[in-house]
C-alpha cells in the first residue's frame, strides 16, 4: 500500500477542493481522489494525528443528515452481552473510500462476526464498495469513536472481548482516512490505545491491514490484548489496486486462514507464510507481519477458539495476488 498524505496537502484539499454533493452520494463509485504529495515522518502532522485528526469539507447537509442516520442505526442495532458468556464483539472499518477497502471491510465483517458467534454484536464502517447501494457509515475516526463507546456500553469489560479490523492505507504515523476529496483524517497508535484505554476495553483483538501498520505494536501491546499487523514499522504492505477485492493481508489472514478450524495464532502463521509467498513470487520486499498475543489474553483467546464453526467457508472474490497476471497484459 503507498504511504500517503502531508500535512500541506490535508489542510489545502479540505479547505480548497470543491466536490459536488452527487460525487459525494453516489452509490456505486467513490468520489474521485487528488494525488497528494508524500511526505513520510512529518512531525507536524504527526501531533495532529496524535489527537484523531479529521476534517470533512463541503459536505451537504443533506450527506451529514444521511451519515448521521447511517451510524445510528449501526449502533443502535448492537445488543447487550449475555452474562456468563465470552461475546465477541466485531468492529471492521475501511477508512479510505478506494473500493477494495470497502470490499474487504464487508467481508472481513461476514467471516469474523460468523467465526466469533458475534450476530447482533457487529458493526461495519465502510465507503462505496463500487458494487452497491452506499448503506454503511464511514470509517472515519470520529465514527470509530464512536463505535468503540457503543461497544464499550452494552459488553462486559470483564468477559467479553472486541475484535477490531481496520484496513486503509497507511503511514509512519498511523492509519489514514479519506473520503474522496471530502473527508480526511488518521488515527495514530497512542490515539487508538487512549481510546481503547479510556472506555476500559483491556480484553483486545486488534488487527490493523495498513502499510507500516507495526507501529501499533509497542502502543497496544499488552498481557491481555492482542495486536496483529500487516507489515511492520519500517515496511509497505500489497494488494491495494482499485478493482482487488482484497489486500494481500486481508487475502490471507481473513479470507483464508480464518475461514478455517484453527486457533488464531495458527491462523496468523499461516497467514505470514502465505504473503511471504506471494510477496516472493512478485520479488516484492517483504513486508514482515507482526504479531503480539498478551500472557493474560491466551486464555480468553482459546474461548473464543474453540467455538470456531468447524466448517470452513470457501474464499470469495479476486485474489489479491490477480494484480500479478494483470502486470503482464
Amino acid at each position: 500500500m503507498r504511504v500517503l498524505r502531508s500535512i500541506q496537502w490535508l489542510f489545502v484539499s479540505a479547505l480548497l477542493l470543491s466536490v459536488a454533493a452527487s460525487a459525494q452520494t453516489r452509490a456505486t463509485r467513490p468520489p474521485s481522489k487528488t494525488p497528494p504529495a508524500v511526505e513520510q515522518g512529518d512531525d507536524e502532522f504527526a501531533q495532529y494525528a496524535a489527537q484523531g485528526f479529521q476534517f470533512e469539507h463541503a459536505r451537504s447537509p443533506e450527506w451529514q443528515l444521511a451519515e448521521h442516520r447511517r451510524l445510528d442505526r449501526a449502533l443502535a442495532a448492537v445488543q447487550p452481552q449475555r452474562k456468563g458468556v465470552v461475546d465477541a464483539y466485531v468492529l471492521v472499518a475501511g477508512l479510505d473510500s478506494d473500493a477494495v477497502f470497502g470490499r474487504e471491510a464487508r467481508e472481513a465483517a461476514k467471516v469474523l462476526s460468523r467465526r466469533y458467534d458475534a450476530a447482533g454484536h457487529t458493526i461495519v464502517l465502510a465507503g462505496p464498495d463500487g458494487r452497491g447501494a452506499d448503506t454503511q457509515p464511514r470509517g472515519s475516526p470520529d465514527n470509530i469513536a464512536a463505535a468503540l463507546a457503543r461497544i464499550a456500553e452494552v459488553m462486559d469489560k470483564r468477559e467479553d472481548v472486541l475484535v477490531l479490523y481496520t484496513t486503509s492505507h497507511g503511514a509512519d504515523y498511523g492509519i489514514v482516512y479519506q473520503d474522496g476529496d471530502a473527508g480526511v483524517g488518521t488515527i495514530a497508535p497512542v490515539r487508538l490505545a487512549a481510546m481503547l484505554d479510556g472506555l476500559g476495553i483491556r480484553r483486545r483483538l486488534v488487527i490493523v491491514s495498513a502499510c507500516y501498520a507495526g507501529v501499533f505494536v509497542p502502543k497496544l501491546a499488552e498481557p491481555d490484548g492482542v495486536v496483529m499487523t500487516a507489515a511492520s514499522a519500517d515496511r509497505s504492505s500489497f494488494g491495494c489496486e482499485a478493482d482487488s477485492d482484497w489486500t494481500f493481508f486481508g487475502d490471507a489472514l481473513v479470507n483464508h486462514a480464518l475461514r478455517k478450524d484453527q486457533p488464531f495464532a495458527a491462523a496468523a502463521k499461516e497467514a505470514t507464510a502465505t504473503i511471504a509467498r506471494w510477496e516472493g513470487q512478485g520479488k516484492l520486499r517483504a513486508s514482515n507481519p507482526q504479531l503480539a498475543i498478551g500472557t493474560r489474553a491466551a486464555r480468553w483467546l482459546a474461548v473464543l477458539d474453540h467455538g470456531v464453526p468447524r466448517v470452513a467457508t470457501p474464499p470469495v472474490g479476486r485474489p489479491a495476488t490477480s494484480l500479478f497476471s494483470r502486470k503482464g497484459e
